[in-house]
């Protein structure tokens, strides 16, 4: 495949990305980092600005342009992966590096408060006859789903004692 069809297809790839819109971060940091992976500048999400000297040297400056380049298309992948709210916020962050660490700083620490939000919603699911069985069933999965989506384990003894009691009394 040649080079410039391969770029065309992380760009189609790149378009059908859901947008960040404040909440899932997690899903869609990995969904990212993976769409970064496949166009090879993952590295600019962890490597500083290369420093040229004052006599600086060719080597130098090609590391440099291409720093600059890989920056330019890393950032604006993160950018367009995010929401026209988020982008505009967003938009002004020199690096790639410092955006990514900027928005793991911001919607990580949401995370915690958010785990605490899951553990108390599947504690208090509790079904009921009114509603079809596969329908709560379905519910009770994308709960469990929700504590696997945050690297939250819980004990599978627990998890089928929790399910037995929220079966409605009948």
């Amino acid at each position: 495949m040649a080079s410039g069809s391969m770029k065309d297809m992380m760009t189609s790839k790149a378009n059908k990305l859901e947008k960040f819109e404040g909440v899932d971060f997690r899903r869609w940091q990995k969904k990212m980092h993976f769409l970064l992976t496949s166009l090879k500048v993952v590295y600019m999400l962890t490597t500083p600005i290369p420093v040229i000297q004052e006599e600086g040297n060719l080597e130098q400056i090609r590391k440099r342009s291409k720093w600059e380049n890989d920056n330019y298309i890393c950032l604006g992948h993160i950018l367009n992966g995010m929401s026209d709210p988020l982008f505009d916020v967003y938009q002004n962050v020199e690096t790639a590096k410092l955006l990514w660490d900027t928005l793991e700083a911001k919607y990580m620490a949401e995370d915690s408060s958010s785990k605490k939000f899951i553990v108390s919603n599947f504690n208090n699911y509790r079904m009921v006859d009114e509603r079809p069985v596969m329908e709560q069933y379905l519910e009770l999965l994308r709960l469990l789903g929700q504590f696997a989506q945050h690297d939250m384990k819980m004990d599978e003894s627990i998890s089928v004692s929790s399910i037995i009691d929220k079966l409605p009394p009948s």
